[in-house]
């Protein structure tokens, strides 16, 4: 039986990826831990996955995304509608830090965080390599056209959401 474990994570803030240009390419030469807060922010691509609504099997301990967004997530833009008070507003956001990775094992596997964490590198798509904040979208990383607000949505209606166009 799944139950709804809801895991949010919001670091989907305003676009500040104009706030780094003058570090072109810091994610290659800097620790997670030592960057600044504004590119910590800035690794953020903007997909929206990490704001669905995830469900643990409750035997397996196994995670599954569904289509259903946190109330605050714009499914348009990708983006949290209320990025400064997220936290009080949704008890359950999580704001990412360094070191938490490790321990969020339910990213997607194409988050920047969770890629520069395993040392991998970031996508094409990523705003910061290729400058432009549409192409997350344009490749089909994104959440947008694809999720649905949770405003309305019961937890025993979860299931009926379940989502396989994410990998862990």
């Amino acid at each position: 039986m799944l139950r709804c474990e809801v895991h949010k994570v919001h670091d989907i803030s305003p676009d500040v990826t104009g706030m780094v240009a003058d570090t072109p390419g810091f994610w290659n030469t800097k620790n997670l831990a030592d960057m600044t807060g504004a590119e910590w922010e800035a690794l953020c691509d903007g997909c929206g996955r990490c704001c669905l609504n995830k469900l643990e099997d409750e035997e397996s301990g196994m995670m599954f995304y569904t289509s259903v967004a946190c109330h605050l997530l714009d499914t348009r833009s990708c983006r949290c509608r209320k990025y400064p008070a997220r936290e009080s507003l949704v008890p359950d956001c999580l704001t990412l830090r360094p070191d938490m990775l490790a321990q969020i094992v339910w990213l997607p596997a194409s988050c920047a965080y969770r890629r520069l964490a395993e040392g991998r590198p970031l996508e094409w798509w990523h705003p910061l390599v290729s400058g432009d904040p549409d192409t997350v979208h344009q490749a089909g990383i994104s959440v947008r056209g694809r999720a649905i607000s949770e405003t309305g949505i019961r937890p025993d209606q979860m299931e009926d959401y379940l989502i396989s166009w994410i990998d862990f």
